[in-house]
């Protein structure tokens, strides 16, 4: 087939990149070839838009075993446990069929996971759908969850924290990000570099088909009208065979067998097999006869692009092909070996004894295209707000508006849907600042969570960077848990537009300066780019995924208030920031300002000593200030328990709006009994923190000195009226 600067643009590749191909090969790729490079250095693949910022990241730490450039990053938690973690896009999928797009974003987040030797524990997602009157949003939303849960409720993972917002800004280019998280021995790790000479490589799992293809190049490009024709690119899931995939590699794993291992995700098996190699310094050759098919008549060219699920890429030690390819027929799976290691340095494809193609591994991984994209800093104005407007509408009128708005109603409907006590190691489920999970047959736990902040991040980027990571922490910190590492999706629009690379640069360092401070490096992760149709892009939407040590775990602590009649503690001090809130957007339709100053040292700080009162047990419970503010969070308190507040009045902030619904930043409330207040507050002036004891516990009703009084039966309807209505 002639190559024509049409079959070029299609496979998303500019002249420029097509005329270095020519250059690297010393000839005109083939069409195999070229749909190999199309898939290789496609954004997706390559990051070939992020690699120089991703760079700048703190990616090393006495906790970290392996950071990023391997199917998942892993943690040392002690006693010879590590805990493997990820999360990983499947944006562009699940708009176009979120059913399966969900399902196969969590089928390839869990291949990442026990690639590594790891068998997962817990699934976590973070959902950005358009505006609820959107005509398209209600199928999606149904559809995403429907898939996140049909997924991962039959492979028998629980689905155990997350987070689902509603804005304009994805009214035409969803978000849909999956997380996993696994539990291997420190001495188990398995990794992707390929090893030795003639060594086989192995094929298995389940059959090739001609779904997917082209899968990562459709994530690398904007949305446009015609994206509903883009389905055959979308993967179709089989949680079932993935249950046996995952059980089966577990298996062979107890043994000596395996060099390098690999799973078959974006770019299919030419990914994998390119990146074994390449780390490796290695050259691989394929005989793709050889590879299991459930479609006739398949190409060389589909069999490589292909992104059927289910399917891993293994090199074997000499000689356990026999005994690894019996533990693959007990499970049911296909267990070919399609070709060898070699010393060539190249990828070598042979069809019917032809060599079909052949390219040398340099030029598809280290010799792929990187850009220092230009891009221009973000210059925000800051919102002339007037005061009087703020005293308009009542305190009781705004809280009552937020809680029963989308974004902040109850998602327990979302929730129910997931299987989230499967595996019986579910300490404390969705709903607080982070979920548990016990490490089995111990007393230790980790702690997970996800979080983003697009307004935040739309208006001051570095600020933004910065809120979110600490946001993660609190989230962590909150339940008792030392923060220990970071995953991180990076959700953009279009890099070649410069004020979206700025965004992204910015983004990234307020990440940076986060982690390096608190000392809470980046592990793993993903960049997710083209965000967007029609040059309408989404707004940044970074998400952090954080994992925490919690040493022994005893009785968990949740958000939930606890007992009648204990102190309500605030720690950290309130300004009244009020831009950028959830208060101005429900109340006023406002989102213009700066988001929140972040000071490192305080959120370090406070966020350490809360962790000696709750290691001293003088909590019951504890919740992070976030979105809404101090009131949201006092509600959410309430909203679950049996019991409700009495608030004072403040004694310096003479705007209760801005007191009770501003979103400074740094600040926790916990409940403490009265015989542990003056510990407590001992602790608190030891460490030099502010705080305010700002009321406490009481039965049925939730209130503020003078302003509102409202009854636990009805917070809680409010909180539920969006979804019942919608």
């Amino acid at each position: 087939m002639k190559i024509t600067n049409q079959i070029v643009e299609k496979h998303g590749l500019k002249p420029e990149e097509y005329e270095n191909i020519k250059k690297l090969l010393d000839r005109e790729p083939n069409f195999l070839e070229l749909g190999i490079f199309s898939a290789m250095w496609n954004e997706h693949c390559s990051y070939k838009s992020s690699r120089i910022h991703l760079k700048k990241l703190p990616t090393k730490g006495k906790q970290v075993i392996q950071g990023p450039g391997e199917n998942a990053g892993v943690i040392d938690i002690g006693d010879n446990d590590a805990i493997v973690f990820k999360i990983e896009s499947h944006n562009h999928p699940s708009y176009i069929e979120p059913y399966q797009g969900a399902a196969t974003g969590v089928g390839g987040i869990l291949r990442d996971v026990f690639t590594m030797g790891a068998r997962p524990i817990a699934l976590l997602n973070s959902l950005h759908f358009g505006a609820p009157d959107h005509p398209k949003t209600k199928s999606l939303l149904h559809g995403v969850v429907s898939g996140i849960g049909g997924y991962g409720n039959c492979i028998g993972i629980p689905t155990v924290a997350g987070e689902t917002k509603f804005s304009r800004t994805y009214n035409e280019n969803i978000l849909v990000n999956a997380m996993a998280v696994g539990h291997a021995k420190k001495d188990k790790i398995f990794y992707s570099k390929a090893k030795g000479i003639n060594k086989s490589v192995v094929y298995v799992g389940s059959k090739t088909g001609r779904d997917g293809i082209h899968g990562a190049s459709m994530a690398s490009a904007e949305f446009d009208e015609n994206s509903e024709e883009k389905k055959p690119t979308v993967q179709v899931g089989d949680p079932f065979t993935e249950k046996l995939l995952m059980e089966a590699c577990l298996e062979l794993m107890k043994d000596n067998s395996i060099i390098s291992i690999q799973d078959m995700g974006a770019a299919g098996l030419t990914s994998s097999s390119v990146e074994m190699a390449s780390k490796g310094s290695l050259g691989i050759e394929l005989e793709l006869d050889k590879i299991p098919c459930r479609e006739e008549n398949m190409t060389p060219y589909e069999m490589m692009l292909s992104e059927s699920q289910e399917r891993m890429l293994i090199i074997l030690e000499d000689g356990k092909e026999k005994a690894a390819k019996k533990i693959f027929d007990k499970w049911d799976l296909d267990f070919v070996i399609i070709g060898r290691t070699t010393n060539t340095n190249n990828l070598t494809l042979k069809f019917n004894n032809k060599i079909e193609g052949e390219i040398p591994i340099e030029a598809l991984a280290s010799k792929a295209p990187i850009y220092d994209r230009q891009w221009v800093k973000k210059n925000p104005k800051k919102n002339k707000i007037d005061l009087k407007d703020l005293k308009k509408i009542k305190i009781e009128e705004a809280l009552i508006k937020i809680l029963s708005s989308p974004n902040h109603s109850n998602k327990s409907w979302i929730t129910n849907q997931y299987d989230q006590m499967v595996m019986c190691d579910t300490a404390q489920k969705s709903g607080s600042d982070a979920a548990i999970i016990r490490i089995h047959n111990t007393d230790k736990a980790i702690a997970v969570s996800v979080d983003s902040s697009a307004n935040y991040c739309k208006s001051h980027p570095i600020t933004g960077g910065k809120q979110i990571v600490c946001e993660n922490w609190r989230n962590l910190v909150s339940v008792g848990a030392k923060p220990l590492a970071i995953t991180n999706c990076l959700n953009f629009g279009n890099p070649e537009n410069q004020e979206i690379m700025g965004e992204f640069a910015e983004c990234l360092e307020g990440i940076k300066e986060a982690c390096e401070f608190l000392n809470y490096p980046v592990v793993s992760g993903n960049v997710s780019f083209y965000n967007g149709t029609n040059k309408k892009n989404i707004y940044p939407t970074p998400v952090i995924g954080g994992v925490g040590l919690i040493k022994k775990l005893s009785v968990p602590i949740s958000h939930i208030f606890k007992k009648n009649k204990s102190n309500l503690v605030m720690i950290g001090k309130t300004f009244g920031h009020i831009e950028q809130s959830c208060f101005l957007k429900e109340n006023f339709s406002i989102n213009e300002g700066l988001p929140p100053e972040i000071n490192l040292l305080n959120e370090k700080n406070n966020g350490e000593t809360l962790l000696k009162l709750i290691n001293n047990n003088l909590v019951l419970s504890s919740h992070d200030i976030s979105s809404g503010g101090l009131i949201i969070a006092l509600a959410e308190m309430a909203l679950g328990s049996n019991y409700g507040a009495k608030i004072f009045k403040p004694k310096k902030l003479t705007n209760l709006s801005n007191y009770f619904f501003g979103e400074d930043q740094a600040r926790y409330i916990i409940e403490v009994e009265a015989h542990n207040l003056s510990k407590t507050e001992k602790i608190l002036k030891d460490n030099g923190i502010y705080y305010e004891n700002i009321g406490f516990t009481q039965k049925e009703y939730f209130e503020i000195e003078g302003e509102l009084k409202i009854s636990n039966k009805d917070l809680y309807k409010i909180n539920n009226e969006w979804y019942n209505n919608y």
